[in-house]
């Protein structure tokens, strides 16, 4: 069975979430059509106000881009968190919520949250302020790095294509989110001595 071809103004449509649930649920239970990862990325592109092509989506506000021949993370209002390979988390606004007060703003009607031993964590964009995402985790507990693509298997095992991007050294998808830590463990021995 061939796949139903949608039109760029259908994707557009389905990003914005102002089709019917019907024809999205169509959408997502039929095979997908060969060009729509390049349809859907295109509407990004055109919702973002900077130049840098979109190589993979993250969620609806970040994004892995090219630019100068490096993968970064890039925020819609135009922040750049750097390497994609590093934990965008730890470049964010953070406000942890770990009172039982502070829970309650955000769960009203739910029971009292052992504060002793988790928090809420919430990640803002440095750029604009966007809530990116929320972690409820134990105290202490190192904050999540969820998503680390592997942007040239996507492209060359799913996408049967190069990735579009003229790389200066290989981009395999290993977390190096170490190297923010080891920053920090700098600066903060420069500020010591």
């Amino acid at each position: 069975m061939e796949a139903p071809s949608y039109p760029d103004d259908v994707i557009k449509g389905l990003v914005e979430r102002k089709l019917p649930w019907s024809m999205v649920k169509r959408m997502m239970s039929a095979p997908k059509d060969r060009d729509r990862f390049e349809k859907y990325v295109r509407v990004l592109q055109e919702r973002v106000p900077w130049k840098e092509k979109i190589v993979l989506p993250i969620h609806e506000h970040l994004f892995v881009v090219c630019k100068n021949g490096e993968l970064i993370v890039k925020a819609a209002c135009g922040h750049e968190f750097g390497d994609y390979r590093e934990n965008w988390k730890l470049k964010c606004l953070i406000r942890v919520r770990g009172t039982n007060e502070d829970f309650k703003e955000v769960y009203p009607d739910f029971f009292e949250f052992d504060t002793e031993f988790i928090e809420l964590r919430e990640f803002y964009c440095p750029g604009c302020g966007e809530l990116l995402d929320v972690e409820n985790a134990p105290k202490g507990y190192p904050i999540t790095f969820e998503f680390l693509p592997d942007v040239e298997g996507f492209y060359k095992e799913w996408l049967g294509k190069p990735v579009p991007c003229e790389k200066k050294e290989e981009s395999r998808a290993e977390d190096r989110s170490v190297n923010i830590l080891r920053k920090w463990a700098e600066e903060a021995e420069e500020k010591g001595s």
